[in-house]
Formats: C-alpha cells, sequence, structure tokens
C-alpha cells in the first residue's frame, strides 16, 4: 500500500539522520496544513517503532481570519490522535515593526520561540527536539531563492534535514506525494489562502518557475534538486572543516582554544571577538577558495549579522592581503582592518563596549615575586621559580653558561642575583631597552620591535619581563645578554611560558 510505502521511506529517513532516537521528547509544529498534517500522522505512527514522547504546537500568528478553526481543527486531530497540544498566540505585524523584520521573518522567530517555550514547559529538563514540516518542494524552492539573491554552497544546500535541535522528517517527500499519502488515507486538512497569492517571493517561485521546470524541462526536477542539496551540503560541511583548521593554523593558538569553546557552546552563546590576528603572507599560500573562506569566518567571530557581509568585502580583504603599505579598510560594525608587515589585523571599534580590544591592548602590570604563576590573555601561563644553582647537576649548568640555559623557546634562566630592584611583567614603556651582546650595549626596545617586524598592535599589547626600563625577556623572541646565567651565578630564576598566542607549551 502506498501509505506503506511513504511512512518506510520517512522512518528510513529519520533513522539515517539521527533525528529521533528512543526517549526522545520532540514537538511538532502543526499549523493544520497538508504537510504539517502528514508530518502529525507519520510521526505518531512512529512512536509504535520508536519509543518517544511527541507533542504538538500550534501557533496563532494574529493575521488570518480563519485562525480559530485552524486551531480548532489541530486541537480535535490531536484529541484523536491522542497526542498533546498546546496552543500559543503571537503577535506577528507588531513583532516586526518592533524589530524591524519582515512579517515572514518575524513569524518564523515567534515559532520557534513557542516551540522552545512549551518544550521547557513540559520537557523533564532534557533537552527536546522541534519537528517541522518543511518537504522537498520547500528545499528546491528555497534553493533556487537564494540562488538567485547570489547565495555561496551554503545557501544553495537549502534546508537541512537536521539543524541544532530542529528536525525535518518530510524533508523526503515532495508536495505531491504527501497529498496522495493525505488523500489515501481519507484526512482532511486546512487551507491556507495565502499560500496561493503571490505576495511573497518564495510563492512567485513556487506558483510559477518551479513549475514550470517539471512541465517544461524535467518532470523529476525536485527529486533532482534535492540530492544536488545533499552534495552541497556534504561539500559545505567538509569546507567548514578544512575552514575552521585553517583559520585555527594562521589565527595562532588562542584563535585555536576559541575555536574549541564556540563548537561547544555554540557561536551565539560564544558572544562577538573584538580582535583579531591573521597572518596573512601563510595564508595567502592556500587556495583562493579557503583564503576567503578563512577571512568570512575571522569577521563571522567579530559581527552580530552575517548577511552584513558580503562578497565585495572578502575581495577587498584579499586585495589588502596582496598589497603593501599602511592602507586602512572600513568594514560594516566599526571594524578596522590594516597590515602590519604580514599581519593583518581585524579589529572592532565600538565606543558603548567597555571591554573593547581587550584581545589586544590588555596593560596590566604585575610585581614578581617567584614562586607565582601569572595568566596574561593571549599569551598563556608564565610560571616564576628560583633554582639553587648548586643543587642542579653540575654538568648540565657547566655546559650551559652564558647560553641562556636552557634552550627551550618557552623556558628561560636568568641570574636572579643580578635583579637589585622590583621585577615586573608588563607591557612596553618608553625608554625600555635591552643588552643585546657581551660588551653590553644596549638597544631600544622600540627599534628591536621593528627590526624584527613585530606587529604595532602586538608589541602594544604583548608582556615582557622588565627591571625598570631593562627588558629581560621579549617572550617568543629574545632575552637581555645582562641577566645570563655565568660562573658566578647563585641563583638562578627560571621563566616558563605555557600556550598562548605566542606558542609555548601546553
Amino acid at each position: 500500500m502506498m501509505t506503506d510505502v511513504i511512512y518506510q521511506r520517512v522512518k528510513k529517513y529519520i533513522v539515517q539522520h539521527r533525528m529521533i532516537v528512543p526517549g526522545d521528547f520532540v514537538a511538532a509544529g502543526v499549523s493544520g496544513g497538508a504537510d504539517s498534517v502528514c508530518l502529525l500522522y507519520l510521526l505518531q505512527r512512529l512512536q509504535k517503532d520508536i519509543p518517544y514522547r511527541l507533542i504538538v504546537v500550534h501557533v496563532n500568528h494574529g493575521v488570518r481570519r480563519e485562525a480559530a478553526e485552524d486551531a480548532a481543527y489541530v486541537e480535535s486531530l490531536c484529541e484523536k490522535l491522542e497526542v498533546p497540544c498546546y496552543l500559543k498566540e503571537v503577535d506577528m505585524y507588531g513583532y516586526a515593526r518592533l524589530h524591524k523584520l519582515s512579517p515572514e521573518e518575524a513569524g518564523r522567530v515567534l515559532r520557534y520561540q513557542a516551540f522552545q517555550e512549551v518544550l521547557d514547559q513540559q520537557g523533564d529538563g532534557t533537552c527536546g527536539k522541534i519537528a517541522v514540516a518543511h518537504n522537498a518542494n520547500d528545499r528546491a524552492e528555497t534553493m533556487l531563492f537564494h540562488m538567485f539573491r547570489g547565495s555561496g554552497l551554503e545557501g544553495l544546500g537549502s534546508i537541512r534535514p537536521v539543524r541544532d535541535l530542529v528536525i525535518r522528517p518530510v524533508l523526503c517527500l515532495t508536495r505531491e506525494e504527501i497529498e496522495d499519502y493525505l488523500a489515501m488515507r481519507k484526512i482532511t486538512y486546512c487551507q491556507d489562502g495565502s499560500n496561493e497569492e503571490d505576495t511573497y517571493a518564495r510563492n512567485r517561485i513556487r506558483h510559477h518557475i518551479l513549475p514550470y521546470a517539471e512541465e517544461q524541462i524535467c518532470t523529476r526536477a525536485v527529486p533532482h534538486m534535492n540530492e544536488l542539496a545533499d552534495i552541497l551540503m556534504e561539500t559545505e560541511a567538509y569546507l567548514s572543516r578544512e575552514t575552521k583548521r585553517l583559520f585555527k593554523v594562521y589565527a595562532g593558538r588562542a584563535a585555536a582554544r576559541e575555536v574549541a569553546r564556540r563548537d561547544q557552546m555554540g557561536d551565539k552563546e560564544a558572544g562577538v571577538c573584538q580582535c583579531l590576528r591573521i597572518w596573512g603572507e601563510g595564508l595567502l599560500a592556500e587556495e583562493p577558495i579557503m583564503v576567503k573562506r578563512v577571512l568570512l569566518y575571522a569577521l563571522e567571530w567579530m559581527t552580530p549579522h552575517r548577511k552584513d557581509i558580503t562578497g565585495q568585502h572578502i575581495t577587498d580583504l584579499v586585495e589588502l592581503l596582496h598589497k603593501g603599505g599602511s592602507k586602512e579598510l572600513s568594514l560594516p560594525h566599526g571594524i578596522k582592518a590594516y597590515k602590519e608587515y604580514e599581519i593583518l589585523i581585524l579589529q572592532r571599534e565600538t565606543e558603548s563596549d567597555p571591554v573593547q580590544n581587550k584581545l589586544c591592548t590588555e596593560r596590566e602590570s604585575f610585581v614578581i615575586e617567584p614562586p607565582v604563576e601569572i595568566r596574561i590573555p593571549d599569551m598563556g601561563i608564565f610560571s616564576f621559580t628560583l633554582l639553587d644553582k648548586d643543587l642542579l647537576p653540575q654538568e648540565q649548568v657547566f655546559a650551559q653558561i652564558g647560553q641562556n640555559i636552557p634552550q627551550n623557546r618557552y623556558t628561560k634562566w636568568f641570574d636572579y642575583d643580578k635583579i637589585t630592584t622590583s621585577l615586573l611583567l608588563r607591557t612596553r614603556k618608553t625608554g625600555d631597552y635591552l643588552t643585546i651582546d657581551k660588551a653590553l650595549h644596549k638597544q631600544s626596545l622600540k627599534q628591536y620591535m621593528i627590526n624584527e617586524k613585530i606587529p604595532k598592535m602586538q608589541r602594544d599589547s604583548m608582556h615582557i619581563l622588565a627591571e625598570g626600563q631593562h627588558v629581560l625577556w621579549v617572550p617568543d623572541y629574545r632575552t637581555s645578554q645582562y641577566y645570563r646565567v655565568d660562573q658566578s651565578t647563585k641563583c638562578i630564576l627560571q621563566v616558563q611560558l605555557r600556550g598562548g598566542y605566542h606558542g609555548g607549551t601546553s
């Protein structure tokens, strides 16, 4: 029987995408239209094969005159099927005006808010799922809509079977198959007159463009477009993983940790980043498509709405990477982009944000009294320990005298006996200098940083170890000759840097 074939297809689709597993709690959005009524019947039958809890949420948007009749029908249908039903009323037009959204977008936001509210109220503390009734035709229409508006791969992948807590069990069925299923089972449903109007762009695609393609080009246009959407979705998933990998390579260790945190929390909860530093010279060695994707990914961290970022913004950033000089680029949400040597700086300037630029300009100073550990944003953890040279293996000490024991880039030894005043871990100041050779010639810290092509923003934010204006160590770069361990050293100051943007051990 055809209805059994349809059910088995949907069940297989649900299992394939792990939409529903035993013990789940699912809220199905049921408007009363054909798609959602079909969804309800299929989900209710699925409970016999997969034990899970099912409820229905019906949202009245306060727009259509027939809304009360639709709500009554859904309530009656749920009573017949013995499925709990919850009715919610929202003000779609009022919400749209208040939040400056289109009515369509406002309605979508309010529906999902209503679903989540009911899940939270009726659930047992576990995370529920929201089942909605998008079908294969919806997916094809959305693909065309995004294509006409200039979307990328993610948009052309169109509606996904699963996104976060939202599942779409009947996405594998065409609209015709859904209506045939209901007709064969003699199930009635509500008609939404607004679906027949050409007010919305999606309706015009539904009524004119897609039917023409099916009639004049290929009768299986919708299934073929859904197959393509699956391919594009898989391609986008792979490229997304590669984008994150390359971002972690070229934006440093702090960014790598932030990627992991965002993956765990979700980007929406993670907040907006204020400053990023990207090794542009290295990034440009990658394939052009990955250069653009990494830059887009970086900007997404720094803007609350991706829709504000256009292809032209990414093109401008790529041009900036290729060019020398000190050109500055203005981007949405007060983001400034500029280069310092081979480093691309993305900095968000928002006067109302009291913590802006924290990643770039943390300036607190710390008095060092070993043993002590100090954490510096973006740099890592500095550990300070005193060692008695006489208690160390003598062959280790004498073999390394004058060689800044040990040679590890992130562990340094200094002659503590030569430190006569307070030792500070701080950002640079005017007048700072290093001793650069055994003759104790001096070089200003500013000139040293220029010679080493350390980006100005990094110069202003990185912490150094200093006694007065005499710098002992510029982490990740060099130490001062004056404080190196020698034959007369009695007490050694060991400094270790772990983790952080500048490297170090994990």
